[in-house]
């Protein structure tokens, strides 16, 4: 009977064990940023290479799409030669998309991922330290601004790298940075385009990339508004800090995945 339950028990253990991997095949991304999804063919970023380190590796995950991957590495290459501190990298996705913890609708499908926003000068990071640090938000309390003590220009060079990079769908920052780089951005604007105000954000940027080509059942995401965003839609942001507290709302449900990610995510 013992012999038994260990065998029952090591077999599934085996099965969680290869669910938990990435789905073997081609690369296959099912649902969008707003419904949720999963993904196949999925590769990991490594913990650490030229120019970027990952961090809380114990509850975050970084597997992406192929192209999502080779994109961040890119972006740490281009950081570094630009002068850049060692970029710290957090959630892409699971190894197979799907919820992940905290509600992150977005990081299901193996094309987003965040990144870290403070500049300041610093050392490349101790595996210890990189499971408990704690990013520098770049906004005051108040949410109206930025917080000159962390802001330099060398985050806005960060950001206009990020928005360089290929196939950027856009990029999720505070409406406070938002607000300080319509201020403060001269010469070219044109990358304003892509950088989006939202909630939160203030330490991280949230980069989202557009669907690969002959993804069919990823879903993309309309393109972002037209213009620089430096207009009253940012305004708007700012207005709500003023308005009265609203009645608590009901908890998050996350929407319903793709009846064809079931297979993905339960490893058949």
């Amino acid at each position: 009977m013992k012999f038994r339950l260990a065998f029952l028990f090591l077999a599934v253990s085996s099965v969680v064990a290869v669910a938990r991997g990435p789905a073997p095949g081609p690369l296959h991304i099912i649902g969008g940023p707003n419904t949720g999804g999963c993904i196949a063919g999925a590769v990991s970023l490594p913990p650490e290479g030229p120019g970027f380190q990952t961090i809380h590796l114990d509850r975050s995950a970084f597997w992406g799409a192929p192209q999502t991957i080779a994109h961040l590495e890119l972006f740490a290459r281009e950081a570094t030669d630009a002068g850049l501190p060692t970029l710290l990298m957090e959630d892409i996705s699971k190894a197979r998309g799907g919820p992940m913890p905290g509600g992150h609708v977005s990081h299901q499908i193996g094309l987003d991922a965040d990144v870290g926003l403070d500049m300041r000068p610093r050392g490349a990071l101790m595996v210890a330290e990189r499971q408990s640090v704690e990013l520098r938000g770049m906004v005051r309390p108040d949410g109206r601004d930025i917080d000159p003590s962390v802001w330099s220009p060398r985050v806005i060079k960060l950001l206009r790298i990020a928005a360089g990079l290929p196939e950027v769908d856009r990029i999720l920052v505070n409406p406070a940075i938002k607000k300080a780089l319509c201020r403060e951005v001269t010469g070219d604007r044109s990358w304003l385009h892509l950088i989006r105000p939202w909630y939160g954000h203030a330490a991280h940027m949230h980069i989202r990339f557009r669907c690969p080509e002959g993804q069919g059942d990823c879903v993309q995401a309309p393109p972002p508004p037209a213009g620089d965003g430096c207009d009253a839609t940012l305004q708007w942001w700012f207005d709500q800090l003023n308005a009265p507290a609203k009645p608590p709302s009901k908890p998050f449900t996350p929407p319903p995945l793709p009846a064809a990610c079931r297979g993905i995510l339960a490893g058949e």
